[in-house]
């Protein structure tokens, strides 16, 4: 029997709803990003509260739509704060490292509250914020962030769990999550798809560990 019927007869259907769904999560993660580029608050939050309700399936409609609105809120609330600390068209370095990010961090704790996150999502997120605008190490408190989302989506206050050496670091997962950012960061057709690519074992993983 080659490996094409072990999988179909192993579960390998469900394997395959899970993927597309998989794709279909990151290509709305993907959606975010774009309307939030372009603009479109009402179009993110969309896009957003599909994600949330295929990645969070403890919360119901009504925290599904506090988690997604608090996160979009945050990115237009960053938006804010960049905005005040143009310089000559630019972002002056000195400005944003000494920002108020109060708002940014409020939004972003109570998405943290609403989808059973530590706090700390909220505190690395900012920071990881902070830093991608001022030059900073954005990827390591990002991927950070993430590993709280994450630990919150499966339920599983020790991801990662290695079972070697090398147990330092967010995981593979979160690294996925930022790779994604970077992608995107690049702004051609090419680099946002390779971004979807990226995301989908991410979201797989996710929906795997929550049984689905």
């Amino acid at each position: 029997m080659d490996s094409q019927q072990i999988d179909e007869g192993d579960g390998g259907r469900g394997h395959a709803d899970r993927r597309a769904t998989a794709r279909e999560m990151a290509i709305g993660l993907a959606h975010v990003f774009r309307a939030h580029d372009e603009g479109e608050r009402q179009r993110a939050i969309e896009a957003c509260r599909r994600v949330d309700e295929l990645q969070f399936p403890h919360l119901d409609d009504e925290d599904i739509e506090l988690a997604s609105t608090a996160l979009i809120d945050a990115l237009w609330a960053k938006d804010d704060v960049e905005f005040r600390c143009l310089t000559g068209g630019e972002i002056s370095e000195e400005r944003i490292l000494d920002a108020d990010y109060s708002r940014v961090s409020s939004c972003l704790r109570q998405r943290a509250h609403v989808v059973g996150a530590e706090q700390h999502y909220a505190t690395n997120k900012v920071e990881a914020w902070r830093q991608h605008k001022a030059g900073g190490d954005y990827w390591s408190p990002y991927q950070r962030a993430q590993m709280y989302e994450i630990r919150a989506a499966i339920g599983d206050p020790e991801y990662p769990q290695k079972r070697r050496g090398g147990r330092s670091g967010p995981g593979p997962e979160p690294m996925r999550y930022v790779l994604a950012s970077e992608l995107h960061d690049m702004n051609t057709k090419r680099h946002w798809e390779q971004g979807i690519e990226v995301l989908v074992p991410y979201y797989e993983f996710i929906l795997e560990r929550t049984g689905r």
